[in-house]
């Protein structure tokens, strides 16, 4: 498997002629052409969750595809709202929503909460009430797996998303009037492979969220799924099968007896479409190991270092030079800085771009930027073969005051 489209690697090529610093670039195309297939189907209603990559271009797209929005701060729903986006098709998130944030969202229109505590209930309540407006609420449900079995999410410990089921039995519905409780959250694993693994783990979850719906008297009419459905990092990961999704969910859905299932994609939506372009620095043996030292590094793609699963990188031009296992390192001066141990050509030198891919979630926005004063990566669009910058690259004088 190739990660590197002929459109992509001629858009790099025309950049690299241009920069010195890296860069990232989307394919818009594809993008558009996955979109198209992820909402041809009525079964599931779909939401984006910004936080996996807020470009203004990238939210375009979604947007045009009938995407709704998934945020979780009062930055990623005002960067949503300028793409004049309605905020009847927000719905909030996140475990830190304050009286505060509350009260912004509400004022700015958003109408639909996930609620992940007593507190946000309350919170919730208290400035609806204030606003004069109803709001429908799903209430966000940590279930704790088998002994022995990790949650995926959040391995083996606790969680500050939403609450489990026992201490949502303490919640009584009838004290808020200014909530409708339609519904219940449940997210719990990132970057799933498996269609089968994924139904089985809804499954599960039909029994005691219906069995908590009944407890607190709430007419069951949404379930949200979140996210979690993966992208392939390597060329031997498994791939997952749209249809085959859509499938199970329709099953899911029919057999917890609700009107709307919903789901918040991120990485499955967009991650497929973005690229990252590299500058070599150095290469250097070291202690029997082949170093190579890049002009960016965890500045700009944290995720290797947070994970341990690296983005997949090739040589930017074409070699038949025998390959060669390699240790990635940034310009950072931390040993977190390390993008991964790769296969490459061994004629690798000074002068060559190496590029990352499948960095179209989690990439520019989940990264340190700021530490040790590098540039600010530029981004890139490719639409209809034509090249875009969305934002130049900005050395450390554009932040530093």
């Amino acid at each position: 498997m190739s990660f590197l489209s002929t459109p992509i690697k001629a858009a790099v090529n025309t950049l690299t002629q241009q920069l010195d610093t890296p860069f990232f670039v989307y394919d818009l195309d594809k993008l558009n052409a996955h979109l198209t297939r992820l909402v041809a189907q009525t079964d599931v209603k779909l939401w984006y969750a910004i936080k996996a990559n807020p470009l203004s271009k990238v939210i375009q797209c979604l947007d045009s595809a009938g995407f709704n929005f998934d945020v979780a701060s009062k930055g990623e729903l005002e960067q949503v709202l300028a793409q004049g986006i309605s905020s009847q098709r927000v719905l909030n998130t996140g475990p830190a929503k304050s009286p505060k944030q509350i009260k912004h969202f509400i004022g700015r229109g958003v109408r639909i909460f996930v609620a992940e505590s007593l507190n946000q209930v309350r919170w919730l309540n208290q400035q609806a009430q204030l606003q004069n407006t109803q709001l429908q609420v799903l209430l966000r449900v940590q279930l704790r797996w088998p002994e022995g079995e990790k949650n995926p999410l959040g391995g083996d410990s606790l969680t500050p998303f939403g609450l489990g089921c026992d201490e949502w039995q303490a919640l009584n519905t009838g004290d808020y009037p200014a909530l409708n409780f339609d519904g219940l959250h449940i997210f719990q694993w990132g970057n799933m492979l498996s269609t089968q693994k994924l139904s089985e783990l809804w499954s599960q979850m039909i029994a005691p969220l219906t069995t908590l719906a009944n407890n607190l008297n709430i007419n069951l009419k949404i379930l949200d799924l979140g996210g979690g459905l993966g992208i392939p990092y390597t060329p031997n990961d498994a791939t997952l099968e749209w249809d085959g999704l859509i499938t199970a969910l329709a099953k899911i859905k029919k057999d917890a007896g609700v009107d709307e299932l919903w789901m918040e994609l991120g990485r499955y939506a967009v991650g497929e479409c973005g690229h990252y372009a590299n500058p070599v620095v150095e290469c250097k043996q070291n202690y029997g190991q082949q170093q190579v030292i890049l002009t960016g590094g965890i500045n700009h793609l944290l995720r290797p270092a947070v994970t341990s699963q690296d983005f997949p990188a090739a040589l930017l031009r074409e070699s038949t030079a025998p390959e060669q296992a390699m240790s990635l390192y940034g310009p950072l001066c931390t040993a977190l800085d390390c993008l991964g141990e790769h296969t490459l050509p061994s004629d690798l030198n000074e002068q060559d771009w190496l590029v990352f891919s499948q960095c179209g979630a989690y990439g520019f926005t989940e990264s340190m930027p700021y530490f040790l004063c590098h540039e600010l990566a530029a981004e890139y669009v490719l639409q209809n073969g034509e090249l875009t910058c969305v934002r130049q690259a900005e050395d450390a004088s554009h932040y530093l005051r």
